[in-house]
């Protein structure tokens, strides 16, 4: 007997609910038995299912929440301060717009949403960079950015924060 779905694959397994033939790439084992796809009724978990109305709400709060965090963090934490109080910034500025993200989308999670955590991030920390560059006259944003080590490292960590926020 041949496989339905792959003719090159002989079988001598068939689902259990309809009969149909079915190799051990197609089965999905059920506590019933061994069913083909379309009986064993495989749906995506409604966590994972993220509509197109929920990335926007997600991309929403991602920015608004990385201009208004990015903003704190660049008033309240110097720029050559307490290392370890850079790290602790960003922590916290990854949990918070993680959350915000979590809370908007109704705590969905998947890769597009630890994308837009993520940039959110970026956001935080690109609006952080304009503000210690606007209180230093002549010093550029990309000037900051090169030389913040400490910084890009919150950076790092603030990024794999919010992506754990909504995974």
């Amino acid at each position: 007997m041949q496989c339905e779905a792959h003719p090159s694959v002989e079988t001598g397994l068939a689902c259990s609910k309809c009969g149909k033939s079915i190799c051990p790439r197609c089965l999905y084992q059920t506590p019933i038995g061994a069913r083909c796809r379309e009986c064993a009724n495989i749906r995506r978990l409604p966590m994972y299912h993220i509509s197109v109305a929920y990335l926007a709400r997600g991309a929403g709060a991602a920015l608004v929440a990385g201009l208004a965090v990015g903003g704190l963090w660049g008033v309240f934490v110097p720029f050559r301060g307490i290392f370890f109080l850079g790290l602790l910034a960003g922590l916290g500025v990854g949990y918070a717009v993680g959350e915000a993200v979590s809370q908007a989308t109704n705590r969905k999670a998947g890769p597009p949403l630890q994308a837009l955590a993520a940039t959110g991030v970026v956001v935080a920390y690109l609006v952080r960079g304009a503000i210690l560059a606007s209180a230093w006259k002549g010093v550029g944003i990309g000037d900051i950015i090169t030389i913040d080590l400490g910084g890009l490292i919150a950076l790092a960590i603030g990024v794999a924060v919010a992506m754990g926020r909504v995974r």
